[in-house]
This record gives C-alpha cells, structure tokens and sequence, in this order.
C-alpha cells in the first residue's frame, strides 16, 4: 500500500480509501458478516481512511461501521463521516447530528468530518444557520479533530467555498470523465494549491468504468502496450494526479478489493507515460458518445415519490447504447423490474414519473432526470406495455404453478 500526506493536518494516509457507500447486501440489508470480514481484511493490508455519510444505506452503514471497528481497529485508521445540511434547520441540529453520528460510530470523535455535498446556494443556508461557529466549536473540543467539505456543484462555487473557511481538506467527484465537471482539474489544482488535501470521490463512476466494457472502448484499451484492466486504468489516472492525497472505492466484492489493492501497491504519482494519457482521453471521449445517461447509481434521487426506479431506469437504459445489448432483451430485464410480473405488488417504471422535480434537488450529476426518464419510457414502454405486463405475469403464474406441481411429484 502507497501512502500520501497530507500537508494540512500531517497524517500519512493510504491512496486507497474505504467508500463506505456499496457494502454487500443481503436480502435488501447490509450483509454484516462480509462486510465486516471485507473491511477488516482491507485494514490488515494497509487501508487507513474510512468515508462513510448519515443517509448510506439508508442510515446503517454509520452503525454498521461503529462494530465493524470493534476490537481494536478503530485505533487502526481514520474514520471521515459527513453534517447531513437536508437534516439542519437550527444550530441545535448540527451538534445533536455529531452527538448521534459519535454513538452509532462507537467512538469520542471524527477524524475526516465534512459537510456534505455543498453548492454555493447550500453553503449560504448553513451558514445563516451558524456552521462556522459550529465547527470551530466542534475541532475546539475534540469531537472533531479535521474539518471539510463535500462538493458537487460549479467549479465557481468550489472556489468560493474553498475560500470562504479555514478548510483542512475536500472531497470532489474526479474521475477521466469528469476532468472538466464539478470542481474538475482546475479546482483540484486551487484546492491542491491553497493547501488543502483533496479526497476523490466516483474514481469508477458508480463503477460505470469498470463493469462491462464498450467493444468500442474495448478496442482502444488494447492498443495499450501495457495490459491493464478497466478499472486499473481509471484508478491509475486519478493517482496519477500528484495532488490527490486518497481515492475512495465503494469495494464490495471480494476480487475487487484484492484487484484495488493491488493497484494501490505501484499507483505513484506522474507514472503514466504521455501515450497512455492520451489513450485515456481516447477511451473518455468514447464513453461521452455513447453514453445517454450520465448516472452513477449514487441512489441520492431516491425514494422517488412516484416509486420510479430511478437508478435501473438509467442502467437498462445505458444498456443498450453502452453495451451493444439487444433491445428485445434489455427491454426484458426492463419489464421484468419495473413491472411487477413476479407479483410483488410494486411497479417502478420511468413513465410513472410526474416530474415534481425532487430528485432534480438532490442529483449530485445535475442531471436532467424527468427528460431522461421521458427517454427511458419512449425506448422500454410505448403504447403494448399493459398488454406485455399482462402475458409476463400470466407467464410468470404459470411457471410458478409448475414449479409446485413438480416439487409435489418428487
């Protein structure tokens, strides 16, 4: 494991961070046994910087982690939680939030502390609210020990935000993709050179470049006279970034760890030669061709009022123009997610959504989500769904029936 440190507060910290946002999950709930055996594994081979936030996982990845950390591992690491600003309508909120984020942490104080996810319109509310006050007050008394924020919106905003605190460090959305996005290269570099350190979110993009590949990415990849996988080469390009102190992983498979563990054992700073970059910039402008949907599968859209399955609206959707994926097919999986034929009694469809614009408050990509949904239901529905819903459960009751009828025989 490389280690990076960070000139603001001194601590060496691990390249690799623990996202604390995708633990595995099992039957809709953090799978504790292989989340724990995960995180602990990790911190046996070096990781150090832990990031979890108040809603991940719907509020339980904080607690989760509070006994993940049992026996001795906390002393082991630092552990970087996030002021929810959705949750603050008085100065009170914010210390009853740390107060409640310290017991279901299990510890007397915050190592990483951020307010989340800031824009310049956010930032102006916690402010008339008293959150410098609150922060100073906070590093004073030990509950927190660095303060920073979280990032995802215009680059004049973050610069405004950066130097509107005494910040010690930030965490922005960085990613081959996104080098012009959010706060981008240019506020990596501001931030860099006020002398904050700088955490990086989304190095995969929800993961988007490293799963299944584009044949057109694909190609060029393997022009490469190196061979490096999808996800080696994203991670490899952030690092390569010397003023990027830690690169936060949502891990949750066991192969991907070893693999991004791997990684972080050679990533150094200014490694990749001039034609791999511009490979990279290659395989970058492919993807913003192809891509519809510039999701990350974050969730932050969710619960959707409508009940539209926001996220797997996105990913069938990018299915088919990513992927090469057969339209007849996608529009299976489609159905058979959306639609209810396993009789569960709820339906998720793009078309459900009667644009209220909820979500277009909290998508951190800014994306137009009600438009884009409009484009899901024309590509997936159109005027045969009820008809196709109708023959898919009836279908899928008689497979059911079968399935009795055969176990009563053996």
């Amino acid at each position: 494991m490389l280690y990076r440190s960070m000139r603001s507060t001194g601590d060496d910290l691990s390249i690799l961070g623990y996202g604390c946002m995708r633990f595995p999950e099992r039957r809709g709930r953090i799978d504790e046994e292989r989340a724990t055996r995960q995180v602990r594994s990790a911190i046996d081979l070096g990781v150090n910087y832990l990031d979890t936030a108040f809603p991940y996982h719907m509020g339980a990845s904080e607690p989760f982690l509070g006994r993940a950390l049992a026996g001795g591992f906390r002393e082991r690491v630092k552990l970087a939680t996030k002021l929810p600003p959705w949750s603050v309508k008085t100065r009170e909120d914010m210390d009853r939030i740390l107060a409640a984020q310290l017991g279901k942490l299990e510890t007397d104080h915050i190592d990483y502390y951020l307010v989340h996810g800031l824009n310049d319109s956010i930032w102006e509310k916690m402010k008339r609210l008293g959150v410098l006050e609150f922060l100073d007050k906070a590093k004073c008394d030990g509950r927190v020990l660095h303060a920073g924020f979280s990032f995802h919106g215009k680059k004049d905003e973050f610069r405004d935000i950066v130097d509107d605190y005494d910040w010690e460090f930030c965490q922005i959305q960085y990613n081959f993709l996104d080098e012009h996005h959010q706060a981008g290269r240019e506020g990596l570099e501001y931030a860099a050179g006020k002398g904050l350190g700088v955490i990086v979110m989304e190095p995969l993009r929800g993961g988007n470049l490293a799963r299944k590949v584009p044949p057109e990415v694909r190609a060029i990849w393997d022009e490469a006279d190196v061979r490096r996988t999808p996800a080696e080469w994203a991670l490899r390009w952030v690092w390569n970034h010397p003023d990027v102190t830690v690169v936060l992983s949502g891990m949750n498979d066991e192969e991907h760890i070893e693999e991004n563990l791997r990684i972080a054992d050679g990533a150094y700073p200014e490694s990749l030669a001039e034609e791999e970059l511009e490979l990279v910039s290659r395989v970058a402008d492919a993807y913003r061709r192809l891509m519809k949907a510039g999701c990350t599968g974050c969730g932050y859209c969710m619960p959707c009022p409508s009940g539209v399955d926001i996220p797997f609206c996105f990913e069938a959707y990018n299915n088919i123009h990513l992927f090469g994926e057969s339209r007849s097919s996608a529009r299976r999986l489609y159905l058979a997610r959306v639609t209810d034929v396993m009789g569960q009694g709820k339906v998720s469809y793009a078309s459900l959504c009667t644009r209220c614009g909820k979500c277009l408050e909290k998508c951190p990509q800014e994306l137009p989500i009600p438009d884009l949904l409009q484009d899901v239901a024309s590509e997936f529905e159109g005027p045969g769904l009820t008809a196709m819903v109708w023959f898919a459960r009836r279908f899928m009751s008689f497979q059911r029936l079968q399935g009795r009828f055969r176990s009563r025989r053996t």
